[in-house]
């Protein structure tokens, strides 16, 4: 067996950015930059984002099996959790108080609405994009939506944040969440033998 670890394949980001576009809004082409639809949301913690995978299957039990005899996916919920830096940006204050962009428009200088009284089933498509030197992650979701706050607190000790977990399903013509890799020069090719004969 080949031994093929390879320090360069680690991956420890350097810099992370999220994007929001209207709902089924089109990927760009892989690592271009987004096109005038989509719109960055700013900084966000060191932390990045946390990207999570939760499934749930279902034994099916038999008689005379002591074990189960087939096993059903029942769920599979794909989400991720990111932490803004900037709580006035009007994308992001947007996403978080579950209002359209439009209602953060400031007549001068000011901005008023009403949070709403029952949730607003609102969705975006999101791009997000993990850095690190040459190497690129990219992760798109065509349809998305937050369902999921942190506290909000204003402090004297430091910025506010705004912390939110986004939920995300399948688009209007693509899969729920979509990953690209440029795995910037580094030759990954011992992966894949040639299997031909």
């Amino acid at each position: 067996m080949a031994d093929t670890r390879n320090a360069d394949l680690t991956f420890g980001a350097s810099d992370y950015l999220v994007y929001a576009a209207p709902l089924n809004t089109v990927a760009p082409s892989a690592f271009a930059d987004p096109a005038a639809a989509w719109i960055n949301c700013g900084w966000v913690t060191t932390e990045g984002g946390l990207f999570k995978i939760e499934e749930e299957s279902k034994d099916v039990e038999a008689a005379g099996a002591l074990e189960p005899i087939r096993t059903l996916m029942t769920k599979s919920v794909k989400s991720l959790q990111v932490t803004f830096l900037e709580a006035l940006n009007p994308v992001v204050r947007s996403l978080y108080d579950n209002v359209p962009v439009a209602s953060l428009e400031p007549t001068t200088d000011i901005a008023s609405y009403d949070l709403p009284d029952k949730p607003n089933d609102l969705r975006y498509a999101f791009i997000f994009d993990t850095m690190d030197g040459d190497k690129r992650m990219r992760l798109y979701m065509p349809n998305g939506k937050v369902t999921e706050r942190g506290d909000e607190q204003p402090q004297t000790t430091g910025e506010m944040a705004l912390q939110m977990t986004f939920k995300f399903y399948k688009g209007a013509t693509a899969a729920a969440v979509k990953r690209s890799i440029d795995y910037g020069g580094v030759d990954v090719s011992t992966f894949f033998p040639d299997e031909t004969p």
